[in-house]
């Protein structure tokens, strides 16, 4: 079972990485703040569950103690998967209507809103 909290962890971490990757490698600031979120919100989802599998499977907490952690775990978890894309839009919404165009964009179907 631990080769499965391995496998979780990485998988965590790989996407934690290529969301620092991102912010070095994309031209501008919409890609780079698409990717960084969606790879840290992916890879947070990953980290957190292979952490709750540690403490239920292996920790010497009691299963209260154990059902109590993972529960706040699980909050945690959500507050990241709903204020990391929100987070993301407003940005990019505020950079938008500041006059920060993509990079390469052609047709802005948004522009006259």
């Amino acid at each position: 079972m631990m080769w499965l909290i391995y496998l979780f962890l990485g998988i965590g971490m790989t996407f934690q990485a290529l969301g620092v990757l991102s912010l070095h490698r994309f031209p501008d600031v919409y890609t780079r703040q698409h990717g960084a979120t969606l790879c840290t919100t992916f890879g947070s989802f990953f980290l957190y569950l292979g952490i709750v599998l540690y403490v239920v499977l292996f920790s010497n907490l009691g299963w209260t103690d154990s059902i109590s952690f993972s529960v706040h775990v699980f909050l945690v978890l959500c507050l990241v998967l709903i204020t990391g894309p929100t987070g993301a839009h407003a940005i990019a919404r505020a950079t938008y209507r500041s006059g920060i165009l993509p990079w390469g964009a052609v047709v802005d179907k948004l522009q006259g809103e």
